[in-house]
This record gives structure tokens, sequence and C-alpha cells, in this order.
């Protein structure tokens, strides 16, 4: 027979299994007699697990819903911080998306009702993509509320910032007025929220900051869902940051060889590709919406560059060149120092 202490662990697993266990199967499947297994569940019970005896003909178990998450004694925000950290674990590249999909179903199986019914609201698909600025953050009853009216299908009003604004709050005389949208699909990418949603007064799908929005209560009449473009949402989220409409990412793209190290490249490059060459020589591939624009994004880098191709890339080099000698030989000779503002 297993020690107690295992055998209260496999208990608890096997409860945690599925919804209910006749006593005399729980007991052939522990190896041991259904006295004893009456007993171990007094001690979980002991220790904050509420196991719930069934009636039937052979009568049962079932681990319910208490009113705290044994043995941690979660509170409310904890509760749903675990529920978002899991849910987006596949953002990881950690390889425990299966692991955190079970972890997931055990804690909201043992979460009181009032709880578990708001976090079965907040349903949120995780983006892969690099993050390399610090993120703002979000308030957890902001995304309850924005995963409640996606789960409800309700249309949504908010404040939505502009991006000098300090706050969320929309607030003052030149305040916009209040964005009308079908919201879709919470998503977080690069550590930062997003809403997918369809806006009602511009006709078209827009993604929004989460940072930036503050709901308005009541929300709006319900509404039946559009298909996202394409299907997939975290395709479609991509594409957005791709700057094209999921038919092939950016119109212009380039391979340049800089003389700085991969660390410090990737640092400053959100959609890119750095590959360290050595210790302060790396390759970038980047994309753009034009080949001047791509070239000025690239000059930004205060070292050497080397172009691979294409050749457009090259010709916009030199175009900028010119551009800047131009500009160079119509400054004012002498000094440096900038007019007097106006």
């Amino acid at each position: 027979m297993p020690k107690t202490s295992a055998r209260l662990l496999s208990l608890l697993s096997l409860l945690q299994a599925r919804r209910d266990w006749p006593g005399q199967l729980l007991a052939e499947r522990l190896d041991v007699s259904p006295r004893t297994v009456r007993r171990d569940v007094d001690r979980l019970r002991e220790l904050g697990y509420p196991i719930v005896a069934t009636k039937g003909p052979d009568g049962g178990y079932r681990l319910g819903a208490g009113t705290e998450l044994p043995p941690l004694l979660f509170d409310d925000d904890q509760a749903v911080a675990v529920t978002v950290a899991l849910q987006t674990a596949t953002a990881t590249g950690a390889g425990i998306e299966e692991a955190a999909a079970r972890a997931l179903s055990t804690v909201r199986q043992v979460m009181p009702a009032r709880l578990r019914h708001r976090v079965d609201a907040l349903q949120v698909t995780a983006v892969d993509g690099a993050g390399t600025r610090p993120n703002p953050q979000v308030g957890p009853q902001v995304l309850l509320t924005l995963g409640a009216a996606v789960r409800a299908r309700e249309v949504l009003r908010f404040d939505y910032a502009p991006v000098s604004a300090p706050g969320a709050s929309g607030a003052g005389p030149a305040a916009a007025p209040p964005r009308r949208v079908e919201p879709h699909h919470l998503v977080t990418r690069g550590g930062r929220w997003y809403l997918v949603a369809w806006d009602l007064d511009r006709d078209d799908w827009r993604t929004f900051r989460v940072d930036r929005i503050t709901p308005r209560t009541p929300t709006g009449p319900r509404f039946t869902p559009r298909d996202v473009p394409g299907g997939d949402v975290a395709a479609f989220v991509a594409s957005r940051f791709q700057g094209s409409d999921g038919s092939g990412g950016w119109p212009c793209r380039g391979e340049v060889i800089l003389a700085l190290p991969a660390s410090v490249v990737s640092t400053y490059t959100r959609d890119g590709v750095v590959e360290e060459l050595g210790p302060d020589r790396c390759r970038l591939v980047l994309g753009a919406w034009s080949w001047p624009g791509l070239a000025a994004t690239i000059g930004r880098f205060d070292a050497d560059i080397e172009v691979i191709g294409p050749p457009e890339l090259s010709e916009a080099f030199a175009r900028l060149a010119r551009r800047f000698a131009d500009a160079a030989a119509e400054a004012p000779s002498g000094s440096t120092t900038p007019p007097p503002s106006r």
C-alpha cells in the first residue's frame, strides 16, 4: 500500500481528472479499501479541498467549488493573474502548452463559482512577437470587462487615449468621442494587449491597444459576430504588424550587414531577423513600406552598412545619400546653432 502522503496526492489527481468518481472505483484505482478512501477524503477536506460526497447506489465523490482556492488561497486578482498567465503560455516558447492547459483546468475546477464565471469570460489568444520596449500595464478589471463583452457579444463603448496622452482617460475639452465596436478577440503580442474589433463608425476592422482603452458602461446591444479576415485571428494580427493585408508581408524587404553586435541591433528591432556574425558584426533582414523608408530605418544605426540585397535597397541608399548631401550643402556655413524658434 502506498504511503499516506503519496496516496493523498494520487487521490487528488484522480478527483481532478473527472467530475464524479464512484467510491468503489477510487478504491480499486488506489488499491485500498473503501474505508481508507473515506478517511483520505476527510484528510483532504481538512487541508481545504472542497470534496463533496455524491449520492447513488454506490456513492461517490466530486471535487467541488469552494470559497477559496486550496492550498495556496489565491485572492481574486491572483486567480485572474494565474488564468491569464496559463492562457498566454503558448507565446513563451517553453514547450509547456499542454501542461499549462491541464493546470488551467485544475485551477478553474476549484474556483468559487462567482470567480469561475468571470475568468471564463476572459478568453485570450496569444500571438508570438518580440517585445523590445517597456510595455504599459493593463489593469485586470479592464481585461475582465473587455473579455466579458467579447464573450457576451455585446457592442462595446470606450474612450481611446491618443498615443501622446500620459493616461488612458481621454478626458479634456479636446477628447475624441467614444469608439463603438463589436469586440471579437483579446490578443497579447510582444508583451502588449490588443482588442481586435469591428469599428462601427469606420465600418472596418481595427486593432486597439488595451492600455489606451477606458471602457464605458453599460455595454450596447448584442451582435452577430463577423468572420475575422482570413479566419485566423493570430494571422490577422501578425499581418497588421507586418504591414500587409495577410498576403505576403512587407512590400519591401532587404538584407544588410551592420558593424554592430547582434545584441545591440536586436534591442531596437521588433519585426526584423538579426543573426550574429561575430562580436561586432551581424546580419539584419528587415521590411518596410518603401525602399527609402527601409534605408532610412537601417541608417539610424550608427555603424558601417554593407548591403546584401536587393538592388532596390542599394538604390534607395544612394538616393538618400544625394538628398542628405544636398541638404548639407544648403546649410548655412559657420555656426551650427539652429535659428531661434518663432
